[in-house]
């Protein structure tokens, strides 16, 4: 059933589940339908487009938004949680057929020790399962697309198992002659996936295996650019929870100076593209801003989330 109007710039739709998929342990493959999904789409690549799920609490059933107008979210926030459920912001992993056929894929992570919505309702999705998506209009404006490598000569790929969807989605989009690196952490040795991507991007994957989070994936990063001092402590006071930079704009939402670009230094051909647990992010952030001295314009950094600390709707 749909629940929106044709008068919402975006789309705001149930979607039900057509198949699932268990890829590994950590990470759950799920396809959306909808004759709604006919009106999906952005202008040119989706690269790591952002849409909003909204999953039922618990056993409780899924909230209805029929009828919804521009006030939609201020009128659900309203609602207790049972009611109104949990909003989470998802990775589109891919887009199938087309038209009324049109499927979404989302590729679901379930962490270690952990039971969010979003994933107890992967561990558990079911073909007919549905939930609500706000996701992109075709010829509206949505935003949720941070990769940008500009002009570019080299890339530099960096996530957790939060950001395996995304990075997965970007390098089947990239041009053949790309070129660069990409580090992917994850909890498990059977959490390694079969990526496509150009030949001239390497792609190391650096299982946890119990290991500390994050404490490798620095390491090879750093490594990787040429820098011996891999070891960059952050505080828990230090972290900020809604980090999320990019070559436009901080996390204060300032837009970056155009006229305090650095110039001249090793790392100027490179873009960097880092999501993650937000503290490990924030201590790469400082490795290659501060330390290495890497342009702000050069550098996308985003904390999708923070251990022990709820997601935002």
């Amino acid at each position: 059933m749909a629940v929106s109007t044709t008068e919402l710039p975006m789309l705001l739709e149930e979607i039900e589940v057509t198949s699932v998929e268990r890829l590994s342990p950590s990470f759950v493959r799920v396809e959306f339908g909808s004759p709604a999904l006919a009106d999906f789409g952005v202008d040119g690549a989706l690269y790591d487009q952002r849409i909003k799920l909204v999953l039922p609490d618990g056993d409780h059933p899924l909230p209805s938004l029929e009828g919804a107008d521009e006030s939609w979210f201020g009128t659900w926030l309203e609602r207790p949680v049972e009611e109104r459920g949990h909003m989470r912001t998802y990775t589109v992993r891919a887009v199938r057929g087309e038209g009324a056929a049109t499927r979404l894929v989302v590729d679901f992570v379930v962490h270690e020790g952990e039971t969010g919505p979003g994933g107890s309702w992967g561990e558990r999705a079911r073909v007919g399962d549905r939930l609500v998506t706000l996701a992109p209009r075709r010829g509206a404006d949505f935003g949720g697309i941070e990769f940008a490598p500009g002009d570019a000569d080299q890339l530099l790929l960096v996530g957790d198992e939060t950001a395996v969807p995304a990075v997965g989605a970007i390098l089947e989009q990239l041009p053949v002659d790309a070129v660069g690196a990409v580090f992917l952490e994850v909890p498990l040795s059977a959490d390694v996936l079969t990526l496509q991507h150009p030949v001239g991007i390497s792609v190391t994957w650096l299982p946890r295996d119990g290991a500390p989070r994050g404490v490798a994936l620095h390491a090879a990063v750093l490594a990787h650019l040429g820098d011996a001092a891999a070891e960059t402590e952050v505080s828990d006071e230090e972290v900020d929870t809604d980090l999320w930079e990019t070559p436009v704009y901080s996390s204060s939402g300032e837009a970056l100076d155009d006229d305090a670009r650095t110039v001249g230094h090793e790392l100027q051909g490179l873009y960097a593209w880092i999501a993650g647990e937000a503290k490990v992010v924030t201590g790469l952030r400082r490795a290659l801003v501060k330390d290495l001295g890497m342009d702000r314009h050069q550098v996308a950094f985003m904390g999708y989330w923070r251990v022990g600390v709820a997601m935002k709707s």
